[in-house]
């Protein structure tokens, strides 16, 4: 059985940095790709950011971009979502993906949702301004 636990959440003041953990149990991040959703108050759920199974290549959305990096540590089989410069608006409920298709291809599809198959409860992040 697939499990996804997010953690690391909490409450920063703006321009703070945070890190976000993800673990996986049942599949490993070696062979699937990862990815970090978000969805803040009002709004709907939105890409941040994601990894291929490789984890030679990663994505990110425009509002973050130069902001957070997305990395993996496959002998824990976790990823990581640093956060740095922390806004306002960046404050929402942070969601894992893991996609359960084994050494999947088309890259083009990480940004989407519908792509990942095992989501994790979130994680609350509060940027305090």
């Amino acid at each position: 059985q697939v499990q996804v636990v997010e953690s690391g959440g909490r409450l920063v003041e703006a321009g703070n940095s945070l890190r976000l953990s993800c673990r996986a149990f049942g599949l490993t991040f070696s062979t699937v790709a990862g990815g970090w959703f978000r969805q803040g108050p009002g709004k709907e759920r939105e890409f941040v950011a994601a990894i291929n199974w490789r984890g030679d290549t990663t994505y990110y959305a425009d509002s973050v971009k130069g902001r957070f990096t997305l990395t993996r540590d496959t002998a824990k089989n976790m990823v990581y979502l640093q956060m740095k410069a922390l806004k306002p608006e960046d404050t929402a409920v942070y969601y894992c993906a893991v996609d359960a298709t084994l050494f999947a291809t088309d890259n083009r599809q990480l940004r989407f949702s519908t792509t990942y198959d095992y989501w994790g409860q979130g994680t609350q992040v509060t940027i305090a301004s």
